[in-house]
């Protein structure tokens, strides 16, 4: 097929032009609803000016409140991770629709959806009202977040397995068990590391917001010296959370380096 006989990989049709119209007219609508106005953009670019003027230089005005908050929205990720991972693993599991049947899988897609359907923290805000103030309530904010996210992202892995390798397993007389440890972990371990590597980087940002709602971890202190108008401070308090992000990425990084590597050896 030559050039000239080739079809266009970008015809459109009029009813496609018809949506992306529609789309524009909905969000100029949308945009007149919200009141979002040039003039009112304007102004918020003078304000964000003078606020980032009262926020220069940082200045670490409480230090033991900083890093009691940052140690322990550290904390609150490493365990809301952890305890989310060991949830994730059984609830993943039965939700993969090609190894379970469908009694199974159906109450685990519907719990995986129902921590999935709100913000870590709305949850955060329940459990702050049934459990108190503290970091009780961010771990179990987190831990939802996290049984949503990886249950999901692991019953999707499973479900892209090869079977032949399961029945392999499955036709030496092996258990359940043993199927899922010698047939179904080897092809999806690699994914689920980089899968729980960045939920906890996930988990490292969202503890600095539940803390705003009572649920311990820095956010508390931001959300305190944002009351005082402590401007520099609300600065330092920032700039130490872009530092703990940026390391727990590397740590990641270096986390799923390690693994992936390790995967590789294993398969050669």
């Amino acid at each position: 097929m030559n050039a000239t006989t080739r079809a266009n990989p970008f015809k459109t049709s009029v009813w496609i032009r018809a949506g992306w119209v529609a789309l524009l007219l909905y969000v100029i609508y949308a945009a007149s609803r919200l009141e979002i106005t040039w003039a009112r953009f304007l102004v918020g670019l003078d304000n964000g000016a003078k606020f980032i003027g009262r926020m220069l230089p940082p200045n670490i005005a409480q230090p033991d409140s900083l890093l009691k908050g940052l140690t322990e929205s550290l904390e609150i990720a490493i365990l809301a991770s952890c305890l989310g991972i060991l949830i994730s693993l059984p609830v993943g599991l039965l939700a993969s629709r090609n190894l379970m049947p469908v009694w199974a899988t159906w109450p685990a897609r519907m719990c995986i959806a129902l921590c999935r359907s709100f913000h870590p923290v709305i949850v955060a805000i329940l459990f702050v009202k049934a459990v108190g103030f503290g970091a009780l309530a961010g771990i179990l904010s987190l831990m939802v977040a996290s049984v949503g996210f990886i249950g999901k992202l692991f019953a999707e892995a499973i479900e892209e397995i090869s079977l032949k390798q399961v029945e392999a397993v499955r036709a030496t007389g092996a258990p359940f068990m043993n199927v899922i440890t010698y047939g179904v972990l080897p092809q999806v371990f690699s994914r689920f590391v980089g899968f729980a590597t960045y939920q906890l980087d996930s988990n490292l940002r969202n503890s600095t917001m539940v803390g705003i709602v009572g649920a311990g971890g820095i956010g508390g202190t931001l959300f305190s010296a944002f009351q005082r108008f402590d401007y520099d401070f609300v600065c330092a308090i920032l700039l130490s959370i872009i530092g703990m992000i940026m390391l727990g990425e590397v740590l990641a990084g270096w986390v799923r380096a390690v693994f992936l590597e390790r995967g590789k050896v294993e398969q050669e």
